[in-house]
């Protein structure tokens, strides 16, 4: 059994020597296939693999199809959109996330950000503080309940949104549901964006939500690039020069974000929401322990791809 860990952005010595440890004792074999340059050198790595751990790199159609033993590919992370969902089924493979252990990560990065734009950068002007600010949560899963635990310590009113989670649910752990997203955006302050890239949600973030916020509102999205429609978002800040905007996934338009609203806008230099030592630690040894779990017994609890 050979376990091939596939990182364009490596993990940490300390992760890798997590993985392997896990990978070793189960009496299987690890290879890697670090800071790869060409998709050959990833064909050619996959072709003898049983199972591959990734963290954002592409395993599409031509990958699987290269993976002729390939059994299962976990996702070092929550989202798995960089995983050809459709191709694994067909090839009988099994596609798994590790829900969570990034998630601390992501939601301390939001505040982060929203610090950062509420205080103009840092540029020595006076900003605004969190106190007393209600903070809604577009989506209420494991980041956005680390997001509410977080924003309670502030002093935040939290308010979530999650068309999946009942009421009560939200309600029991001290934040207040909204009826609809578009209520969640004319009632807050601040929006967390957490939702997956799906085709129901690209673009979903458009003029019709924008418009309802409140002036001087600020929108964090430590989600995915593809959720915002970014046409409307670029009119949106046009149009209001109270909005501020600070993404952890660069837009396909940031040369020209970055150009007409500085100080209003900004954007990470690449995804940082799981660059930490201990989410990069946490995801891989669970990634590691998933393959074993799912190779002895057949335990494929994090699936997110069909049988």
């Amino acid at each position: 059994m050979k376990v091939l860990i596939a990182t364009d952005k490596p993990f940490a010595k300390v992760a890798v020597d997590g993985i392997r440890k896990e990978v070793e004792e189960a009496g299987f074999e690890l290879a890697l296939l670090e800071k790869y340059s060409a998709k050959q050198q990833l064909l050619d790595a996959v072709v003898d693999a049983d199972a591959i751990i990734i963290r954002s790199d592409i395993v599409d159609a031509e990958v699987i199809a290269a993976a002729k033993q390939l059994k299962v590919v976990v996702r070092a992370g929550a989202g798995y959109d960089n995983v050809d969902l459709e191709a694994a089924t067909a090839a009988g493979v099994c596609v798994m996330n590790t829900p969570g252990q990034n998630a601390n990560a992501v939601a301390e990065l939001v505040f982060g950000l929203l610090i950062y734009m509420l205080r103009n950068n840092f540029n020595g002007t006076s900003g605004t503080e969190l106190k007393g600010k209600k903070i809604g949560i577009h989506a209420y899963g494991n980041v956005g309940r680390n997001v509410a635990r977080i924003a309670k310590g502030f002093g935040m009113e939290v308010l979530a949104y999650d068309m999946y989670c009942k009421d009560e649910a939200i309600r029991a752990e001290g934040v207040e549901p909204t009826c609809s997203v578009k209520m969640l955006y004319q009632s807050c302050d601040v929006v967390s964006v957490h939702i997956p890239a799906t085709k129901d949600t690209k673009q979903s973030i458009n003029a019709e939500l924008l418009n309802l916020l409140p002036k001087g509102a600020v929108m964090i999205n430590t989600a995915r690039k593809e959720v915002i429609h970014e046409a409307d978002m670029m009119a949106f800040m046009e149009a209001r020069p109270d909005f501020k905007y600070a993404t952890d996934i660069t837009p396909d338009n940031h040369a020209e974000m970055l150009e007409k609203f500085a100080g209003r806008y900004f954007s990470t230099a690449k995804k940082m929401g799981a660059q930490t030592a201990e989410a990069n630690i946490n995801a891989g040894i669970a990634a590691a322990k998933q393959i074993v779990a799912f190779v002895n017994d057949a335990d494929d609890c994090c699936r997110v791809n069909k049988k």
